[in-house]
């Protein structure tokens, strides 16, 4: 078990003020040894924190007093300070198995870990979950949480998971809900295995075991060239479209029931099926934003001004919580530098003139294409605005969409592009600066702009260009 690193003071901070630097070690908090940030933040909201810190070898105390609440100003190293729960199934369709080598090392964490459920939206099987962990989860209240369902029918799911801790698992998601602890759910839809009678029948025991699950997303699974099973393909058109007609008549019967929709299907589902997607209305919010549910009309409603569009539930502590690293599922992607020349291209950019316009080239993966397109297209703020469409050859296989680009891949769809004009490119593309094969915006051929993957920051900047 490590101690909470410090790699930021924030300025004016009461850690600022008592002398605590970047580096630091902090030992123990009020004589306590927090096994994550949950636990750190916890006890740093109170007045009085007295911290046993390391540095350079030396240990010394320092006490520092504040507001009951007021942030401690000091960001740590690490969102858990003991070992990380690691997933001990092996499912057919895990995306981090079709890794192939040579990436950064954190995307080959596995990890089912509830405390990393309720930081980062990261979703859990509760196959490694025990009843200390559920004690915690009702008695802090770390809510909402995120778990894989996949299928309620026990044989198939233990199958699907391949560990047999997985037919029985979700009698903790029962708990969890007797509780009132939200949660939110996900079925990935293989095809030949869970889909069919499969996923009504999980759909069905929903409504009859689980009917105050806040959401439930069908999304598709994600099948690479680098993908050693021979059970796992794509989705064909007619199979996509099933999904979604099967998602929508229990949406109906959700309604009637509960008085929610609470199914809803995945954005790449529409696109395979050649069908329109939903309006922004039909997704309440859009609770699963995040995980591809409702994106492309969230994005369509914030480019057409409508700033108020919804972007998912947040995990309720790392919503707010003070020292949180930028790390995992919901963080920043792209760096402060990359944020802050946007942030100036938006706000002190001198109007164009009509017709002054430079050409301008928007990123995007082939899903991300088939969404801009028609929507570049209706708008005026289209005139001079093409589409970098990148293929991903990277992965191969059926991932397309924009979060999953490689440097490589980009790099060579720009040196087809002319050296004149602006680029831009989507923040989600980025961890830290890097692409996912650890490429930077230096090494691409031409000059791009970084800007956060909505709607309306795209708007923004094409009024600016």
């Amino acid at each position: 078990m490590s101690a909470p690193v410090v790699v930021a003071v924030v300025a004016n901070s009461p850690a600022e003020k008592a002398g605590v630097l970047p580096g630091d070690e902090f030992i123990s908090l009020n004589g306590r040894r927090p096994r994550d940030v949950i636990e750190y933040r916890l006890i740093v909201d109170e007045a009085r924190i007295e911290i046993e810190i390391a540095r350079g070898g030396i240990e010394h105390f320092v006490t520092i007093d504040k507001q009951a609440g007021e942030p401690l100003g000091a960001e740590v190293s690490s969102a858990l300070f003991d070992r990380v729960r690691t997933c001990d199934n092996h499912c057919e369709f895990c995306f981090i198995h079709q890794l192939p080598r040579g990436l950064r090392k954190s995307l080959y964490l596995k990890d089912d870990d509830y405390r990393l459920s309720f930081l980062y939206g990261n979703f859990t099987t509760l196959t490694r979950f025990t009843e200390a962990d559920l004690e915690r989860v009702i008695t802090e209240r770390l809510s909402p949480l995120f778990v894989s369902i996949h299928a309620t029918d026990p044989e198939l799911r233990a199958r699907l998971l391949r560990n047999r801790r997985g037919a029985t698992s979700l009698r903790w998601l029962k708990q969890l809900l007797a509780a009132g602890i939200e949660v939110h759910g996900q079925i990935v839809v293989c095809p030949g295995l869970n889909d069919g009678p499969h996923l009504a029948r999980t759909l069905v025991d929903i409504l009859e075991e689980y009917p105050s699950l806040a959401t439930v997303a069908a999304v598709p699974l994600g099948v690479s060239r680098f993908s050693k099973e021979s059970g796992m393909r794509p989705h064909e058109p007619a199979e996509a479209a099933a999904v979604i007609d099967t998602v929508e008549a229990f949406q109906e019967i959700y309604l009637k029931a509960l008085g929610k929709r609470m199914a809803y299907v995945a954005d790449e589902y529409y696109l395979l099926a050649g069908r329109p997607f939903p309006p922004a209305s039909h997704y309440d919010g859009f609770p699963q934003h995040e995980n591809g549910i409702g994106l492309a009309s969230a994005f369509r409603a914030a480019f057409d001004g409508d700033e108020g569009a919804a972007f998912g539930v947040q995990p309720g502590f790392f919503s707010w919580v003070d020292g949180a690293p930028a790390e995992g599922y919901r963080s920043w992607r792209s760096s402060s530098q990359e944020q802050t020349a946007l942030v100036t291209l938006r706000r002190n950019g001198a109007p164009k003139k009509p017709g002054s316009r430079s050409p301008v080239g928007v990123i995007t993966g082939e899903y991300g294409a088939k969404v801009l397109r028609p929507l570049l297209s209706d708008s005026p703020l289209g005139r001079d605005v093409h589409l970098v469409e990148v293929a991903n050859n990277f992965f191969g296989g059926n991932i397309a969409v924009t979060g999953l680009l490689s440097g490589a891949d980009v790099a060579e769809a720009l040196r087809q592009e002319p050296e004149a004009g602006h680029y831009l490119l989507p923040d989600v593309c980025l961890s830290q600066g890097k692409f996912i094969d650890g490429m930077t915006l230096e090494d691409l051929p031409r000059t791009v702009q970084v800007l956060p993957s909505d709607g309306g920051s795209l708007r923004r900047a094409l009024e600016r260009l």
